[in-house]
């Protein structure tokens, strides 16, 4: 039985959709991934011989700060969704329509890889401003009393960023910032993609291949943007010393230094938690993101049977 669909949406959704979609998607499932990520960056900050168990960690958070203090920085994770997350499926989306050709029944994974790269960077540009007031007030906490930054919230952070740092400080370690998106979205949007595709032709099309080539997308996720994570976070959160200086001169130093000190391993300190928060994040976000699209298509489309 053979079903020919035709796009029937007006064209000013077929633009937006994709836009609105991921953003509305990512703040749902921020919401529910806030304390893992919270955990998951307490792990990246603790200093060397410090315990990385989640539980313990988050059993202290609770204890020692209060249970809301998971949800710390929730405001600034909803904008950086609706900066970050709501520019790279959108540009994700329109590249990938814009790269295929019409003789194309599907895009080429290495079309999806380059969409997702590009929708990557571009993603983060704009994000990084939310995500770096988001890693400070995660962190915050960690700091002696006489160091910490005392941020009411998003907007009070950028403002004191702007402030103090200069507008340029607002993209303060946007360059492992931009490359770990980059690497998350080639993970995350071009696995899925790839993955539905095989997963439709064998299980046909419904949940059973949504929900499995999320999966697969968050594990790729979490792979491939982890220790770009691990040096986005470091250096976003370093304070001069007392001499004025910085622990790390940029991304290539922090790489070098935690060789030396840490090994290579520590760029996968976490992991665990890590694919924790990623994982469900990007499974709840494409499952989201599908079941708009599906509606939205059910909506407007003629289904000729």
């Amino acid at each position: 039985m053979s079903i020919a669909k035709i796009d029937n949406r007006p064209q000013w959704l077929k633009v937006t959709q994709p836009f609105a979609s991921g953003g509305l998607a990512g703040c749902l499932a921020t919401c529910c991934i806030q304390p893992i990520d919270m955990v998951k960056v307490r792990i990246q900050i603790a200093p060397p011989g410090a315990s990385k168990n989640p539980f313990s960690i988050a059993s202290h958070i609770v204890k020692d700060e209060g249970f809301l203090h998971l949800y710390k920085g929730l405001d600034a994770g909803i904008v950086r969704q609706l900066t970050y997350t709501t520019t790279r499926l959108g540009v994700f989306r329109l590249t990938s329509s814009f790269l295929q050709k019409p003789d194309e029944k599907t895009l080429p994974f290495w079309k999806k890889a380059f969409a997702g790269l590009f929708a990557g960077a571009v993603g983060s540009f704009v994000g990084t401003p939310a995500d770096l007031a988001l890693i400070r007030l995660q962190a915050d906490a960690t700091l002696p009393i006489a160091d910490r930054r005392n941020y009411k919230g998003v907007f009070d952070a950028l403002k004191q960023i702007v402030q103090q740092e200069g507008v340029t400080g607002l993209w303060a370690g946007s360059l492992p910032t931009v490359v770990r998106a980059m690497a998350l979205n080639v993970g995350m949007l071009s696995t899925f993609d790839q993955g539905k595709e095989y997963f439709t032709a064998k299980f046909g099309p419904g949940w059973a291949a949504t929900l499995t080539a999320s999966a697969c997308s968050g594990f790729g996720a979490a792979f491939m943007s982890l220790p770009f994570d691990f040096v986005k976070t470091r250096i976003q959160k370093m304070k001069p010393d007392v001499n004025g200086i910085m622990p790390y001169k940029g991304t290539w130093d922090c790489i070098v230094k935690t060789m030396k000190t840490e090994g290579p391993t520590a760029f996968y300190r976490g992991f665990p938690t890590y694919y924790i928060r990623i994982a469900p994040h990007s499974m709840l976000v494409l499952i989201i993101v599908d079941s708009i699209n599906t509606a939205v298509q059910r909506h407007y489309n003629k289904v000729d049977q």
